[in-house]
């Protein structure tokens, strides 16, 4: 498999190249030059396979023949070590629970996939580190600092916005050391981003071997397609069609699912659920690309005003608006709604979210609007114990800590105040 960048001015690249430098020469994004349909008969059969065997079958065409078979079944075994339960909150509307993991949100998955592929093709390169460099909004640095925490020849750099964290969610990215890590910087997650791009493109740091670990990573990104998969399994006895809700930020997960439904995989429609960050919703609204700098919400992990990931779902397309409108929705909605969800979600159902969940809620509650013979499964991306600031006092309860969260808390917080580019250069050497 090849892999070409979306600003159509660089070479096409292997897949371990792609890992490798993350973002391509021209600051393109890179995306698979093609995306093969899965047989008939893995479909027809897909009750009988097992998380593993699903995953192997669905993600061994973009790596090919660069990961042995063998390798590749045992990195998605790492990978997949943790459950992905559907929990029914109301009739047809199911809760689909990525936050099992090691530091309880979604972003394990592609996080621990990437690092072990790193992992494989830095075997024999004693000597040559790389060093992955992140930006986060919340989620993403927890998840890259546990999945890389220990891995021979790589350092990972962290660059998250001061005070626009929940204290577990910078608990989990500063606290491991070893090979991991965080820059505290003055700004907000777009000024991360922005740094990490504009790093990357700095021909006076190519002695330094940098990769990303954020979605725009396709080993951080394709992985996420996965529990897409697992969900069809769970649900394809009742022979409905199904509607996904994903809580947006960058539109990685959602950018996976439609991989997933670009190889067969039948889902009906997708919504991609955003806070006041609203530049999908808007361009779907009005035909007009329009970003627009983030607004600090309470769902911080989606406080994102230029969705990188945008981009590749447009490719999908061919930039075919009617056709794109055909299978995807996207609504935004307030702080004040968020609140208002988590409270009806717990008060009728007893089910206790966060506000990314409740996002993805709300929009799939709309979206069924539409589709009313459909079942429908929102996103729930991180365990409520990262948002207990909010979801407390909405809820009214007191949340245990899990041990995952625990084992962090009374660690010291280790981490570099940055304001500028100028000084992540520095930093990086």
């Amino acid at each position: 498999m090849k892999y070409y960048s979306l600003n159509h001015n660089a070479p096409n690249v292997s897949f371990q190249e792609a890992v490798i430098q993350g973002l391509a020469t021209d600051k393109g994004l890179y995306f698979p030059e093609t995306i093969t349909p899965l047989a008939p008969s893995f479909f027809e059969t897909i009750e009988s396979l097992s998380h593993e065997e699903i995953a192997f079958e669905a993600i061994k065409q973009f790596v090919g023949d660069e990961i042995p078979a063998e390798t590749l079944k045992e990195i998605i075994a790492e990978t997949l070590c943790f459950d992905f339960p559907l929990v029914e909150v109301e009739n047809g509307i199911y809760s689909l629970e990525l936050f099992h993991g090691p530091t309880m949100a979604f972003k394990d998955v592609g996080a621990r996939f990437m690092s072990r592929c790193l992992a494989y093709f830095n075997k024999d390169n004693k000597n040559n580190k790389n060093t992955v460099l992140v930006a986060t909004s919340g989620d993403t640095g927890g998840a890259v600092a546990s999945g890389f925490l220990g891995v021979n020849g790589v350092d990972v750099v962290i660059l998250y916005p001061s005070g626009k964290v929940s204290d577990i969610q910078e608990k989990q990215l500063t606290t491991l050391g070893q090979n991991i890590k965080a820059l505290e910087v003055d700004g907000v997650f777009d000024d991360c981003q922005d740094m990490v791009k504009k790093a990357f493109l700095d021909e006076s740091l190519n002695h330094i071997k940098l990769t990303s670990a954020n979605s725009i990573n396709i080993a951080r990104w394709l992985p996420q397609m996965f529990y897409f998969f697992f969900a069809y399994k769970a649900l394809k006895k009742q022979g409905k069609p199904l509607v996904f809700s994903c809580p947006s930020g960058n539109f990685g997960n959602i950018c996976a699912g439609i991989i997933a439904k670009k190889m067969g995989l039948p889902i009906e429609h997708f919504v991609a659920s955003t806070n006041v960050n609203d530049t999908v919703p808007r361009f779907l609204a009005n035909g007009i690309y329009d970003p627009k700098p983030s607004i600090a919400t309470i769902s911080n992990a989606m406080d994102v005003g230029n969705p990188s990931n945008f981009i590749r779902i447009q490719e999908m397309y061919q930039n075919d608006l009617t056709q794109f409108k055909k299978d995807f929705s996207s609504y935004a909605f307030t702080d004040a709604e968020t609140l208002v969800a988590l409270k009806a979600i717990y008060n009728e159902k007893g089910y206790i979210a966060e506000p990314h969940g409740a996002v993805g809620y709300l929009g799939l509650k709309k979206e069924l609007q539409n589709i009313p013979n459909a079942i429908g499964v929102f996103l729930e991306t991180a365990h409520p114990i990262k948002f207990l600031d909010v979801v407390e006092p909405a809820l009214g309860v007191t949340l245990p800590l899990p041990s995952q969260i625990e084992s962090v808390m009374n660690k010291e917080k280790v981490s570099v105040k940055i304001s500028s580019y100028e000084e992540l250069k520095a930093f990086l050497g």
